[in-house]
């Protein structure tokens, strides 16, 4: 596909599909039947593929109609929902707000001006990315805000902010046009390509080995496609991968009852381990004992990380308390340099540390840290269809995460 799917023309491609001509696509939409005739045409073209086959008894789907129909269909989904969320908050009828919708859904200029200043929070700012002018943007918020006949911005002094009803509408916006990039690779996918964007949420379990062999190993076998990375705390890619900016989550899993809407899904087991630079003294021991790791200085994740709050219970299961580190940091790279250039000892995924440890610029030492074991996994929403691009990048994760559980079994530690 040459270019990005244009929304102004899948109105009158869903109704053409779900109506099976053209005469009565227009008839439905009060439109020249050469308009709809020349939507479809266009979209056609983009594709470079026929999407429907035309025969006397109507106009029938091709195999690549029925993907873009799938992946539009779910987007004008994701708008119907947003105007049944915005009339339950400001009770308008329902009826009221279904044009409106409907066509802003299908008005491409007024979706990504209110995206831009919902994510920008200036004016300025959107107008000059766009192009067009400052009044040019508020006029496109203020009849969006008096068509839907809700207010999507509060003008404050640091800048336009969402209200209830703008939040409603980004998070199934956002939806509804991750679909659509979806489509676009969906339709490359049948013709023998697979390309478009991956967007990972990397939590730091899975940045160091799993992710990168991954991606290497995709990217030699499917040259087109582009990964992003996006690294942050659970919470933040959760809400990201709700919204659809983000494909799927890659690292620690979380419970089954943190959210029914996310789906766990787990490829290994990790263990915390204390790690220690070569020739540290302690690795001179026969048995590394308690004392010996109270009497050290310790490097620790902050308080209320994860893997903090493990090693505080494995402590505790010992009957001793935690000892008290000289320096708190989460940061990976100030870790390893003060791990490499001291005597400081630390606890953490053997598995983030990996490269030092095979080229032994640290150790492991045989010291057991109990019930600080985490299940590494895939976690998507609960009813994501992931794109062809993102069903590649996992299945070379979890061969990836198959090779690292076999290796751990057998030597006993990453």
């Amino acid at each position: 596909m040459t270019s990005t799917v244009s929304l102004r023309h899948l109105r009158a491609f869903i109704t053409v599909a779900e109506l099976g001509s053209v005469t009565r696509a227009a008839d439905a939409l009060y439109r020249a039947q050469s308009a709809i005739t020349r939507s479809v045409h266009e979209l056609e073209t983009v594709i470079g593929e026929s999407l429907f086959e035309r025969k006397s008894s109507g106009m029938l789907l091709t195999v690549f109609g029925n993907t873009l129909l799938f992946r539009a269909r779910r987007a004008a989904q994701e708008f119907e929902l947003a105007r049944d969320e915005i009339y339950s908050k400001i009770k308008t009828p329902t009826g009221a707000m279904k044009t409106s919708i409907l066509s802003m859904l299908f008005n491409e200029r007024r979706l990504q001006i209110f995206v831009r200043l919902a994510e920008s929070h200036h004016m300025p700012t959107v107008a000059n990315a766009l192009g067009i002018t400052q009044p040019a943007v508020s006029a496109s918020i203020s009849d969006l805000e008096t068509s839907l006949g809700a207010t999507l911005f509060q003008r404050t002094p640091k800048g336009m902010l969402l209200t209830e009803a703008g939040a409603l509408l980004l998070f199934r916006a956002k939806r509804a046009l991750a679909e659509l990039r979806h489509a676009e690779a969906d339709i490359s996918a049948l013709k023998g390509t697979t390309q478009g964007r991956v967007v990972v949420g990397a939590l730091p379990l899975s940045r160091t080995t799993i992710l990168p062999r991954a991606i290497a190993s995709v990217i030699a076998a499917h040259p087109q496609l582009r990964i992003t990375t996006i690294e942050g705390p659970f919470d933040s890619l959760a809400a990201r991968l709700r919204a659809g900016d983000i494909d799927f989550i890659l690292g620690a899993l979380r419970p089954p009852e943190y959210a029914n809407d996310l789906h766990g899904e787990p490829l290994l087991e990790d263990k915390m381990a204390v790690i220690v630079r070569r020739g540290h003294p302690l690795t001179q021991k026969s048995k590394v004992t308690l004392d010996d790791l109270m009497r050290a200085q310790w490097i620790l994740s902050g308080k209320g990380t994860p893997a903090r709050a493990l090693f505080d219970l494995s402590m505790s299961r010992k009957d001793m308390p935690a000892p008290t580190e000289v320096v708190e940091t989460s940061d990976l790279a100030i870790l390893r340099g003060l791990l490499l250039h001291s005597d400081m000892v630390t606890a953490i995924s053997a598995q983030q540390l990996e490269y030092e440890i095979h080229s032994n610029a640290l150790q492991v030492l045989d010291f057991d840290l109990p019930r600080t074991s985490r299940t590494i996994g895939i976690t998507q929403r609960e009813e994501s269809r992931p794109s062809p691009g993102a069903v590649v990048l996992m299945d070379a994760i979890r061969a990836v995460a198959a090779q690292m559980q076999r290796r751990a079994v057998n030597s006993g530690h990453w």
